[in-house]
């Protein structure tokens, strides 16, 4: 086979190969959008819960007392798949010199990648591919902190270490125990105590529950969003790379293909003089 023929195999191999990721890449924009609906929403529903837990605080102060010895368990928010950069790695790194007395880490591909890690590894879980296996992999994680709590714990911390897109930063955002915010930040205190049809303890462990399924999925699609927004840069740069190859391909490949048409042409020439 030729020189030429054989770059213009190469070449169609990597048209294949840039269809594919220029696909994958077009997924990860729709996901994005998608995503940034989901996130205002739960953004919105977070900080009105948030709200009114410090306005019930500011009557019940005594129902918000943290155990600052308990078990410090990190939530470690990796990737379910590939072509997103350092995506792990950075997480990885992010929690290395952290004293957690454990790790959960959600993610497929953040869970190949914990062998060097120094905190114990309590649990690991596959993580979400699109917005719409969030909730599914929330229940999964809530049952695992369950089991967790159940197991001679009688009190948690837990800290979630997910890429915030919002901030383009690695955030480490405590979950539990919630509403720690100091009272001086707030701007609005109310002087009348809210009017409740539960007993003041049963409605704060209501509201923390709904709280902390509230805040993990918008912390889920947060992470997902920048995952998708770091594979949508990553993706980006490798069709550019496969669109400069190919270009600089088939310039050679002409090259060749000029050098072979001239053998033969010198071929011909010279049969045509022994005749």
């Amino acid at each position: 086979m030729s020189l030429s023929r054989e770059l213009q195999l190469h070449i169609t191999q990597l048209k294949e190969i840039r269809s594919i990721l220029n696909s994958m890449k077009n997924l990860a924009f729709i996901e994005i959008h998608k995503l940034l609906r989901f996130k205002t929403m739960q953004g919105q529903a977070v900080a009105n819960i948030e709200r009114a837990a410090l306005d019930f605080l500011d009557f019940y102060p005594g129902l918000a007392t943290a155990d600052h010895d308990a078990p410090h368990i990190c939530i470690l928010l990796g990737s379910e798949r590939g072509f997103c950069g350092d995506f792990n790695e950075s997480l990885i790194n992010a929690v290395a010199t952290k004293a957690y007395s454990g790790v959960i880490a959600i993610g497929s591909r953040l869970c190949n990648r914990l062998e060097n890690m120094t905190a114990e590894i309590v649990a690991t879980l596959d993580g979400a591919n699109v917005a719409e296996e969030v909730p599914t992999i929330i229940n999964r994680l809530i049952n695992t902190i369950s089991a967790l709590h159940g197991k001679s714990n009688p009190a948690l911390q837990l800290t979630v270490v997910y890429h915030d897109n919002a901030s383009s930063q690695i955030r480490q955002r405590q979950v539990f125990p919630p509403f720690t915010q100091p009272p001086d930040e707030r701007s609005v205190h109310y002087h009348n105590p809210p009017v409740l049809n539960l007993e003041p303890g049963e409605f704060f462990t209501d509201l923390i529950e709904h709280y902390l399924f509230a805040v993990l999925h918008e912390i889920f699609y947060l992470s997902l969003m920048a995952e998708n927004n770091s594979r949508l840069q990553h993706l980006e740069g490798a069709v550019k790379h496969l669109d400069d190859e190919t270009v600089r391909l088939q310039r050679k490949s002409q090259i060749y293909r000029q050098e072979e048409i001239t053998e033969e042409i010198e071929v011909i020439l010279l049969n045509a003089e022994n005749l």
